[in-house]
Order: C-alpha cells, then sequence, then structure tokens
C-alpha cells in the first residue's frame, strides 16, 4: 500500500488538510451513503476507518479506491450504480476510502483515471469496456498503479490489470425463458445498448432462451448505440410493442430506463438488467438478468487490502453466484420459476450451454436470427 502506516498514526492531526479523490477541483467528503449529483468533474468520496483487521488477523492500514463510470453516469440503475454500491459495501464493512469520478464523455475515460492516480488512489476501478482502451494507457504507463475493468478482458495480460468479467449470457438465457412464457402474442423484444462482443453475450443468450422455450417466437432487436438516451430506449419500445412486442429485455444501461417506461405506459412486461429494477416499475418489470456487479468491485477491493490482489481474469457465473435472475419474483408465475430453476440447475451441471459468441449462436441458428452482431 502506498502509505505508510506511521502516517495512519497523523491522520488525527492532518485531517482537516487531507483532500479526497477529485475531477479537477475541491473534492466533496460525504458519510457511507454519500452521492454525487452529476456535474462537470467532481468526485464523493467516502472516508473509512483509519485502520481495519485483513483477513489473516493482522492489522494494515486503509486504502483508497477510485471508480470511473461510463457515460452511462452514477445513478444508471444498471452496473455503474452497482459497482458503486460495492465500493459503499466495501468501505461500510472494511473501513477503505471510496470515491469515484462521472465520465460524460469518451474524453473523459483518460482525464478521470489520471485524476485518481494523481490523488493517490490505490486501486482504480473503470466501468464498462468503453474504458479499455484508456485503462490500458494508464496501466502501462504506471506500473506500480493497480488497476481493475469491469465487463473487459481485452488487455488481461497487463501486470497490473484485473479483468471482472461475467458470465452474462447465462443470465440473459434465464430471462429469455421467462419472456417467452410471458408472452400472449409469441413476439418479444430485445434493446441493446450498443453491438460490441460483450454486449452480443446478452443477446445470443436472450435469444436462445426464448427460442429453445418457444420456438416460433419472434424476437424483435434493435441497437440504439447509446447508453444514456432514455428517450430514444422509449422510442424503441414504442415501436416494439406497436409491432406486436408484449414482453421487452433491455441490456443499455440508462437507455433502458425508457423501454421500461415505455412498457409501463403501454401496459406490457419489461425486463432489467445487471441490478433488480423492478423498483422503477413494481408492476411492470417482471425480471431482471443481474450481474453482481457489486460483489465484484468489493472482491477486489478487498483483494487489494488483504494484499491478495491477483491480475488477469477473474470470471462470475452462475455456480457462484456472479450472474442470476432478480431476487424480486412476484409477479413470476410458479411454472415460469419452477422453469427457470430447472434451467439454471442445468446451466450449471453443463447441461445446457448457452452460447456467447457469434459463431457458436450461428452454429445452433444460422446467420438471420440474432441481428445486431
Amino acid at each position: 500500500m502506498k502509505r505508510k502506516v506511521f502516517a495512519l498514526l497523523m491522520a488525527a492531526v492532518l485531517v482537516f488538510a487531507m483532500t479526497a479523490c477529485s475531477g479537477g477541483g475541491d473534492a466533496t467528503t460525504a458519510a457511507a451513503e454519500g452521492t454525487q449529483a452529476a456535474g462537470d468533474e467532481t468526485a464523493t468520496t467516502a472516508a473509512g476507518a483509519e485502520e481495519t483487521e485483513a483477513s489473516g488477523g493482522e492489522t494494515t492500514g486503509t486504502i483508497k479506491v477510485g471508480m470511473v463510470t461510463d457515460v452511462g453516469g452514477i445513478n444508471d440503475q444498471s452496473f455503474n450504480q452497482s459497482s458503486w454500491e460495492g465500493l459503499q459495501r466495501a468501505q461500510d464493512e472494511l473501513g477503505v476510502e471510496v470515491t469515484y469520478l462521472e465520465s460524460h464523455q469518451d474524453s473523459d475515460y483518460a482525464t478521470n483515471i489520471q485524476t485518481l492516480i494523481d490523488d493517490d488512489c490505490d486501486l482504480i476501478i473503470c466501468v464498462g469496456y468503453m474504458l479499455a482502451d484508456a485503462v490500458n494507457q494508464a496501466a502501462q504507463d504506471n506500473p506500480d498503479q493497480l488497476f481493475a475493468i469491469i465487463d473487459d478482458q481485452t488487455y488481461s495480460d497487463l501486470p497490473n490489470l484485473a479483468c471482472l468479467m461475467f458470465e452474462q449470457e447465462q443470465a440473459s438465457y434465464l430471462v429469455g425463458i421467462v419472456a417467452a412464457m410471458m408472452t400472449e402474442t409469441n413476439t418479444v423484444g430485445f434493446v441493446i445498448g450498443q453491438s460490441t462482443g460483450p454486449m452480443n453475450e446478452f443477446g445470443y443468450g436472450y435469444v436462445d432462451g426464448v427460442l429453445s422455450t418457444n420456438p416460433d417466437a419472434t424476437v424483435l432487436q434493435y441497437n440504439a448505440n447509446n447508453f444514456g438516451d432514455a428517450g430514444l430506449g422509449k422510442t424503441a419500445a414504442k415501436d416494439m410493442a406497436t409491432n406486436g412486442a408484449d414482453v421487452i429485455y433491455h441490456a443499455a444501461g440508462g437507455t433502458g430506463a425508457g423501454v421500461i417506461e415505455a412498457c409501463q405506459e403501454d401496459g406490457i412486461w419489461a425486463i432489467g438488467v445487471d441490478s433488480d429494477q423492478n423498483h422503477l416499475a413494481p408492476e411492470t418489470v417482471v425480471t431482471s438478468a443481474m450481474k453482481r456487479v457489486d460483489n465484484a468491485s468489493y472482491d477486489i477491493t478487498k483483494a487489494v487490502l488483504e494484499g491478495t490482489y491477483t491480475p488477469g481474469v477473474h470470471i462470475y457465473s452462475l455456480e457462484d453466484g456472479g450472474v442470476d435472475i432478480a431476487p424480486t419474483t412476484d409477479l413470476l408465475p410458479d411454472d415460469v420459476l419452477a422453469a427457470v430453476e430447472e434451467a439454471k440447475q442445468a446451466i450449471i451441471n453443463g447441461e445446457i450451454v448457452v452460447p456467447a459468441t457469434q459463431e457458436d449462436f450461428e452454429a445452433k441458428y444460422g446467420p438471420d436470427v440474432y441481428q445486431l452482431d
């Protein structure tokens, strides 16, 4: 850790002079539930205890962890927010200091990462594959700085980068079963935020889950090419509803908020992503394909604190609870829940292998079924 233990003993004397990680301005120090309103280059910092017990029983100094969001922002009700919630839990349970910087455009990624480096963060977590090139450059330029990135493994060979990956196609397959069993029109929809390898994993899994359950179903598909435009998501969902879709799944970050809003207005089912999004429309969001990004950010923080950080690829799956459907199941009939549970066990046991690549998907369905890759 970059801070010396003896320096921590001086914290009580120097606390009034300390500043948190910030993006080009004074930082704001907050309590455990500290949140940040969207703004230009501002940060939220939550200070933890001065010392904490590592798992081996040794006392170790606290660490500072910084997080950089993608353009979806901290309140995306999706993986940025989930990652931050994991860091807040790390602050509460482990006594670490945590902060985040929001990115409003692609050019913010490198700037925000550098700001956290300059502010002596021990670990910098970058949320989303869109930050891959920026974190690659920063990791090479700063070999003593530890990084983690969520949802990308392009640069997994770097010795100071942990790639936190999820078998999101598995959770998507499960919500595909839900869509196939809940539709009354035999037409369902899928809205993606951007067509990339990692994002298409959601689509492959979902379409496979739908068609494996209901081969006669039609899956309408739309690439919003945007993770932060709720209006665009709403328009896409409205168009799908007009064309007969009565269940729509989104993997589109903030754009997906518009999908849910449209479904609520039209009285059809929505399926959320990354976190349990039922609270956004309790009578509309029938389930969500969850990725425990919060667990991933917590786990990698704990590893740095305890000196067990390892670079390379870390994979979260159904088997370890890293992905699943949402715990809110009030709107799901018993037969749907039973079908999901049966499929879940079959995936864990290897009896069902969900396609995660274009090659694997097309080997099963041909080239024309999934239209977004």
